[in-house]
């Protein structure tokens, strides 16, 4: 593999102890748009400098971690003294349980992930066999793991034939949904907007996410508005049309359902592999 391990360490359970090497899940972003900041004066680029207030811009070299004690008061601290605090557990994925996925709410997700491969020949067997195991019992194995010098809540589940940890916020990191709910209090539903909700949802409901469906519009009309100014056309990308608003829930729910339904029978009607995207957008007020 091409790609540069991002960690390197053992994947523990128990007294067993598998080599391996953690991948970013994420691509690269050589492909997206990436903006400089300009100054729009001059068109000149914004640079960036560390500067000390008594000795002007500083090497990277020259500059320690400190901790700031009270104002303007900070405890040095070198990198080695804290590199000495870390230990061999700071090299391992330690399982220290295993749960079922719908006891992991979405919400806890970081949004890191890392493909978990085994490391070398002799790694090979003890990882399928784990992998195996827990993929047919269902199971995410909950840990802690360090990188980048910071000790990070994980979970370790199957995918496919490989192993992927996904970061997980601690407790003390996330809002409460109790800090919100008296924003939405207790509402009286009527029971045929319910009934045109839950038909709405039954009709969009698919087996599983078809991520081929999704791109990033933004990006392209960017693209789209940087290729047309590069050319020295003065253009502005066009937006999919959108449907009017509609204000009463009812009729957007009914126009929604019967929306849905049509564009279904079109998509079962056209040949194999020859997906439209959703692109119709109705407003409810």
């Amino acid at each position: 593999m091409a790609a540069r391990p991002s960690w390197d360490g053992v994947l523990k359970i128990n007294l067993v102890s598998i080599p391996v090497k953690a991948y970013t899940a994420a691509a690269s972003a050589t492909g997206g748009v990436a903006f400089n900041q300009i100054h729009a004066k001059c068109n000149s680029r914004i640079r960036y400098k560390k500067t000390c207030p008594v000795h002007g811009e500083v090497p990277n070299d020259e500059i320690v971690p400190g901790y700031e004690v009270s104002k303007g008061e900070y405890v040095m601290l070198d990198k080695k003294e804290l590199a000495d605090l870390k230990s061999d557990g700071d090299k391992a994925i330690s399982i220290d349980s295993f749960v079922n996925p719908e006891s992991v709410d979405p919400m806890l997700f970081s949004g890191r992930n890392y493909y978990l491969l085994p490391d070398g020949k002799l790694a090979q067997k003890s990882y399928a066999v784990v992998q195996r195991a827990m993929l047919e019992h269902g199971q995410y194995g909950v840990a802690e793991m360090v990188m980048t010098g910071k000790e990070h809540l994980v979970v370790v589940r199957p995918l496919g034939r490989l192993l992927m940890v996904s970061f997980l916020n601690y407790e003390d990191e996330m809002k409460l949904p109790s800090e919100f709910e008296d924003q939405v209090p207790e509402t009286e539903v009527p029971a045929n907007e319910l009934h045109l909700a839950e038909s709405l949802i039954q009709a969009t409901s698919e087996k599983s996410l078809d991520l081929h469906r999704y791109h990033d519009d933004y990006e392209v009309r960017v693209k789209q508005l940087i290729e047309s100014k590069t050319a020295g056309k003065k253009t502005s990308p066009v937006l999919e049309d959108e449907a009017p608003a509609v204000i009463n829930l009812m009729d957007a729910l009914k126009q929604s359902l019967e929306r849905t339904r049509k564009s279904k029978s079109a998509e079962n009607a056209k040949p194999p592999g020859k997906k439209s995207r959703r692109t119709a957008r109705g407003k409810t007020a």
